[in-house]
């Protein structure tokens, strides 16, 4: 595929503003080009007009617009678009449909139950893909030699070898019922997806067969699209290439028909999101996400990747993308976009939103960067459209920015420069707010006013602080030194902030290619041809299954290499990698691992075992090596290896470089001399020293001060990046320094976050993501917690204050790192945290801390959460010190995990190996907390780190002083008063009262949980820790906007909390209740009393199950609660959880469980103005006897409604017997259960908010339909049954 004398190719990359052009003409001359995407008064097609009009000016041959351009002077032309992104954001893509196993219909709306931001009481989600949905009669499970169900059915054999029971096949008849209805509506594209079909897709082909029979389009099944375990993210995948695919070939076949013989005498070739090339009709959807994004990577790859790892810095109006490469391209599986996880390999791209469109807001004395964008409309003020201000405005003001070098496209007239005076004005009055505030604070480094250029600085340091955060993210939080790498930097935007964020991450080195406002374009110019074959695997890794791997992988490269050849490769331009996808046996942490071929393995495509266990300790500081390794997936990939374009050299530099003029930028310290270059007048070997600014066509490049610019002999821009003046930063509250400080606090407890998940074994972890890690202050006060579980929040800080005041017992040696288990809350969590002491006792610098249940510990069953009193806690340890430098001394922990198996009736460990490794995870975790802050605290010093810990805090009171006095303010307006007052019950009639008395002057208040009930038998006791922890959460909320969260939210409150109270029990009282479900009832009453919004499902809805072998624990999702604008979400986790759920074909894979139904229970939610979010179902079948226990609320009292909007559904939980009994279980119990028993779960729904409108539907008729079902559901059970149900309520 070399390229043919006397031909054009073009490379091309549409975006959703601009399309640039790269092309290389006959004479081998390089054109550039850039052209609005959507120009309909000018073009049809932005890529098609672009390659006409280089085509004409080359040839010197007029085109007119109307005709077909001769394709055949045409060798390639390679295109990147983001038509199926911008398709998705928009959700502008085709009408589809879904078609679902039976049971499901909702499965994707629920998804993984969690909600995308835990503060935000307004759950929003992006909508579903599709319009419609249709459930499949038939079903498949996996054949286990532990069922104790006989059922008659037929066995097949999976694609990974294991065997699976038909036990429904489809059915026809209601499947072409249910098709046509479809087409009626006017729906032909499908996606299929059943369960368990990467391992068996007869069934989906099947459906799509008869699909395309009787008329629709498009077809996706999920087997084909991405045949890997986990039908939800699978599910997602499929929908969005049956939503997807058909727009993409409605563009290719749009952009063909504007060429001679619909463009079949050249080469098309699309981006994929994996970073290779696919001819233009095998580009599908789901793999066309970042079609343009991965341009931009294989550009700077192939450039600038010499013998250092690189990290891409591509910075655009709205955001910016940064990724690494280090000799081979970094691949993820899964992403999320759009609100859609694809399952599918992607270029690992990490997005934040910070772009030149970012808005600038102070707020509460911070400076803040976005996440809000002024978009192109209005776009920054300066573009003359009444936009806000952003840091394109910012760094005007700076004058980094040269008007006269920028198009002048703005105004009416659309003619007009960029408008430097309405920007000033508009910092003026931005300036006059901050010193405003900075008046009023005592004891601020701002003596002296700001100046709009102090403010814009500020500003323009925040957003290189919240751009640095993902880097340090890609790099430090995988083992990488941030400092090695080099700073690719391309984009419209990046040139002007690259030094400063080179210099922030200790790099020296940025590169910005001469293409750099095109590179994304330029990279598929240098893209190979790539095409992957994959599929599902199941086989143990070793000796014994590897001529089976063998033989699968000979049928996989086979495939690659025949679609390669027919793509025109010759044999010896093909290449292909062989990967694996392996993890180790009962772990959920798989890697795609790839090993060159070894002499001394038995396996002829190399060591992979010796390749997994590098790349685990590598990734996880840990290898697991008695376990066995499953390989779950063969992947190949497939290279056609094309002729590479190659640089070209420009002239040799024979004199000094002639600026074009000189201007004054304003950096730290004032405004500065600064030279104005043009990068096409440069050349080789032309040194240029800081303060500069070399001005390229498509970006602006800044050279800032003690840094020094090269042009390298093919005109690329290298800096050497100098320390510069490092500012002094005092013990003092400066407003900037605060914000940067917020950013890495965060970023540090984010990363540990990060270590405790990959390097963790338990599905608790790795899977639902049930953790929590935080910084803590010398006195022990939350400083920065990474949002994962609210209920959490206090927890860990009165762990924390708890050992601090037994210090004499904890810190007994200067230097010296102590690792502590807490037993905190008389609960089975169990804490880890570090403290380091210097000089002596009193002097205790930073903790870092985290969470993590260990959920078979001293229990009188034996797994989590037992339905009625958790006894024997005693036998827990409250703390345990580790050995040093975090050594597990092996006897010691052994005998306390052990120690309460000793008690009669209760259970130690019953896997003491895996809670070793996730101790060690735990610790870990803490190290890399520790790591950080100590390079924190080299950085900026000790004192002045421990003083912006206070800050921080008293940052977070202030915000909510200010929430306080504006709550007052309408209280008092309506009612005449400030105080407010609320009550709710648990199931078993214990009171949760509460009474709040704001001071409206001071920004305070008094939470006095008086009247709320004496300590209770049972387990639903909460103790302080978790009060608290639900009080910081609802004050977190209802600020309603960005601010740290840290003990200064309750600094303004005063907390009443009378002891012996159900909210502060004695201390042998059994609180495992109170940390799930008492917790929720809290947040309930605490926004009950401040009208914020209605209940939500108030509760987390435990289910434990298992045997003495085995034990599976999951809360599941209900209905949100409505507010004054929402409605409430449906099938989601609400406030103090947020754990995801278990796939259902993991959960029918591992457990001896059939997932006969997961779906929405609909009209559960509350009516009302804003109507309350529906509860779920979620049927289980029990395929052996086992022992069931659920702890569950308002199974009695159902979620309130506020201000006229009805109360949601209770929940229920029924158990359908299989000798015909049907028995209420209440919301607490234990109960065996048998082969063949289902168990059925109804959890609740959320309030409405607000009376509903008169012309809705009248309530008594909604009522009916939402009424408490006392009846038994129409369930489909054997004959031998029928007639024979009893109700039973216990």
């Amino acid at each position: 595929m070399s390229v043919s004398a006397g031909k054009f190719t073009f490379a091309i990359d549409r975006g959703g503003t601009f399309t640039d052009i790269w092309a290389k003409c006959p004479s081998g001359k390089v054109r550039v080009t850039k052209l609005l995407s959507v120009d309909p008064k000018n073009y049809p097609d932005a890529p098609r007009e672009g390659i006409r009009r280089i085509i004409e000016q080359e040839s010197k041959t007029k085109l007119p617009p109307g005709e077909l351009i001769d394709s055949s002077v045409i060798e390639w032309i390679r295109m990147g678009t983001t038509v199926a992104t911008n398709a998705l954001l928009e959700r502008k893509g085709e009408r589809m449909a879904l078609a679902i196993t039976k049971g499901y219909k909702d499965l994707l709306h629920i998804g993984n139950q969690a909600r995308p931001k835990i503060f935000d009481l307004e759950i929003s989600s992006p909508d579903q893909l599709y319009e419609d949905v249709i459930e499949i009669e038939e079903r498949v499970v996996f054949h286990q030699d532990i069922c104790e169900i006989k059922k008659q059915c037929p066995t097949v054999t999976g694609s990974t070898g294991e065997k699976l029971e038909i036990w429904k096949q489809v059915n026809i008849t209601k499947l072409k019922e249910d098709l046509k209805k479809l087409l009626q509506k006017g729906i032909k594209s499908l996606a299929v997806v059943l369960l368990h079909s990467y391992m068996f897709s007869d069934h989906e082909r099947e459906v799509g067969q008869v699909a395309m029979e009787m008329g629709f389009t498009h077809v996706s099944t999920s087997s084909d699209v991405m045949p890997m375990v986990r039908v939800v993210p699978r599910g997602y995948t499929a929908c969005a290439d049956a939503y997807l695919t058909p727009c993409i070939k409605e563009y290719v076949a749009g952009f063909s028909s504007g060429f001679q013989n619909n463009v079949k005498d050249s080469k098309v070739l699309f981006m994929q999101s994996d970073g290779g090339l696919t001819p233009m009709e095998l580009f599908n959807g789901s793999r066309a996400i970042l079609s343009g994004p991965a341009g931009g990577v294989v550009g700077y790859a192939m450039t600038t990747y010499e013998d250092h790892p690189v990290i891409g810095f591509d910075m655009g109006g709205t955001s910016t993308d940064v990724s690494r490469y280090a000799g081979e391209y970094e691949h993820v599986f899964e992403t999320t976009t759009a609100g859609v996880t694809i399952q599918a390999p992607q270029l690992d791209i990490n997005t934040v939103a910070a772009g030149g469109g970012s808005m600038l807001i102070f707020r509460a004395g911070m400076f803040v960067v976005g996440p809000e964008s002024a978009g192109a409309d209005p776009g920054p003020t300066c573009y003359m459209k009444g936009g806000p201000l952003t840091i394109t405005d910012a760094n005007l003001c700076l004058n980094r920015l040269l008007p006269d070098h920028f198009p002048k496209i703005f105004g009416k007239t659309q003619d007009q420069p960029l408008d430097t005076k309405t920007t000033m004005a508009a910092f003026d009055k931005l300036t006059k707010e901050v010193n405003a505030f900075l008046a009023s604070q005592p004891g601020t480094v701002h003596q002296e006013p700001m100046s709009n250029q102090e403010v814009a600085m500020g500003f323009v340091r925040v957003a290189n602080e919240t751009m640095c955060r993902p880097i340090r993210a890609l790099t430090q939080a995988k083992g990488h030194d941030t400092a090695r790498h080099v700073l690719a930097c391309f984009g419209g935007a990046g040139g002007q902030h690259a030094c400063a964020i080179a210099r922030s991450l200790g790099m020296t080195q940025v590169f910005v290619h001469r293409f750099a406002g095109i590179l994304s374009a330029y990279g598929m110019a240098l893209a190979d041809v790539v095409h992957e074959q994959q599929e599902p695997c199941a086989k143990v890794y070793k000796n014994e299954s590897f001529k089976h791997l063998e033989e699968r992988i000979s049928v996989l490269i086979s495939k690659c290499n025949q679609e390669l050849l027919t793509q025109g490769f010759l044999s010896n331009q093909i290449a292909h990698t062989v990967f694996l996808h392996m993890r180790y046996d009962r772990t959920d942490c798989a890697l795609m691992v790839t090993s060159k071929p070894s002499p001394t393995s038995a396996f002829s495509h190399g060591d992979f075992l010796a390749a997994f266990q590098n790349r685990y300790n590598t990734e996880f500081g840990f290898t697991l090596p008695d376990r066995p390794i499953i390989v779950d997936d063969i992947r190949i990939r497939g290279v056609g290896k094309a002729m590479h374009e190659t640089e070209q050299l420009i002239e040799k530099a024979d004199g000094p470089p002639k600026h074009e003029t000189i201007t004054l930028c304003y950096f730290e310290g004032g405004f500065q001399d600064t030279h104005v270059y043009i990068l096409s007048d440069l050349r080789a070997g032309h040194v240029i020293p800081g303060p500069a600014i070399i001005m390229n066509d498509t970006s602006t490049i800044l050279v800032e001060p003690c840094c020094q610019a090269v042009i390298t002999k093919h005109g690329n821009v290298k800096i050497t990046v100098g320390t510069g003046t490092v500012q002094k930063v005092g013990t003092d509250l400066d407003a900037i320094q605060l914000s940067i400080f917020s950013h890495r606090f965060m970023s540090i407890a984010e990363q540990m976050g990060r270590v405790l998940q990959r390097t963790s074994i338990s599905t608790n972890i790795k899977e639902r993501l049930d953790f929590s890690c935080a910084m803590f202050g010398p006195d022990g006060g939350l400083v920065a917690n990474a949002p994962h579980i609210p209920v959490h929040l206090g927890a860990m800080q009165e762990t924390v204050q708890y050992q601090i005041h037994d210090k004499e017992r904890m810190f007994y040696n200067s230097n010296f790192f102590c690792h502590w288990i807490c037993k905190n809350l008389r609960t089975c969590k169990m804490y880890i945290f570090h403290s380091k002491i210097t000089f002596d006792l009193n002097d205790c610098m930073i903790i870092s801390s985290n969470n993590n249940p260990h959920e078979d510990m001293s229990l009188i069953l034996s797994f989590q959460s037992p339905p009625r009193m958790l006894c024997n806690t005693t036998d827990c340890p409250s703390q345990l010190k580790l050995e040093p430098l975090g050594h597990l001394g092996p006897d010691t922990v052994t005998d306390a995990l052990n120690a309460p198996g000793k008690i009669p009736g209760s259970s130690g460990t019953r896997n003491l190996h895996d809670n070793l490794s996730d101790l060690k995870a735990q610790v870990a975790a803490n190290q890399k907390g520790i790591r950080l802050i100590n390079s924190l605290i080299d950085e900026y010093g000790l004192n002045v780190v421990q003083a912006y810990m206070k800050h921080i805090q008293y940052n977070a009171e202030i915000a909510v002083q200010e929430m306080l006095r504006e709550i007052a303010k309408n209280t008092r307006s309506k009612t005449g008063s400030t105080s407010l007052m609320a009550e709710d019950s648990m199931d078993d009639g214990a009171k949760i009262a509460i009474r709040v008395d704001i001071d409206e002057e001071k920004g305070t208040a008094v939470v006095d949980f008086t009247g709320s009930s004496y300590e209770v038998h049972g387990n639903c006791n909460a103790p302080r820790a978790v009060t608290l922890s639900a009080l910081i959460y609802c004050l977190r909320c209802m600020v309603g906007h960005d601010v740290p969260l840290n003990q200064g939210c309750l600094k303004p409150v005063t907390t009443i909390i009378p002891k012996g109270s159900i909210l502060d029990p004695s201390e042998n009282a059994a609180v495992v209740g109170g940390n799930v479900l008492t917790s929720q009832r809290i947040v309930d009453v605490i926004f009950k009393a401040f009208g914020t919004c209605s209940a939500s499902q108030g509760c987390m809805n435990n289910i434990t199950f298992g045997d003495d072998r085995f034990g599976h624990y999951e809360t599941v999702a209900g209905g949100a609660g409505a507010g004054p604008t929402w409605n409430g979400r449906a099938g989601v986790h609400t406030h103090m959880t947020n754990t995801r759920i278990t796939d259902p074909e993991i959960l029918e894979r591992r457990y001896p469980v059939i997932l006969n139904r997961f779906h929405l229970n609909p009209d559960t939610g509350g009516r009302g103005r804003h109507h309350g979010g529906d509860g779920v179902i979620r049927e289980y079948l029990w395929r052996k006897s086992l022992t069931l226990s659920i702890l569950t609320e308002r199974r009695v009292f159902q979620p309130y409604g506020l201000f006229g909007g009805e109360p949601g559904c209770r929940g229920e939980n029924l158990m359908f017997y299989k000798d015909g009994r049907i028995v209420s279980l209440g919301s607490k119990t234990s109960v065996h259960c048998d082969a063949g028993d289902v168990f059925l779960l109804k959890t609740p729904g959320g309030g409405g908010f607000g009376a509903a409108d008169s012309d809705e539907p009248e309530a008594s008729d909604r009522a009916k339909r939402r009424k408490f079902n006392t009846e038994v559901e129409k369930r489909k059970l054997p004959s031998s049954h029928v007639g024979r149900w009893k109700r039973i309520r216990l």
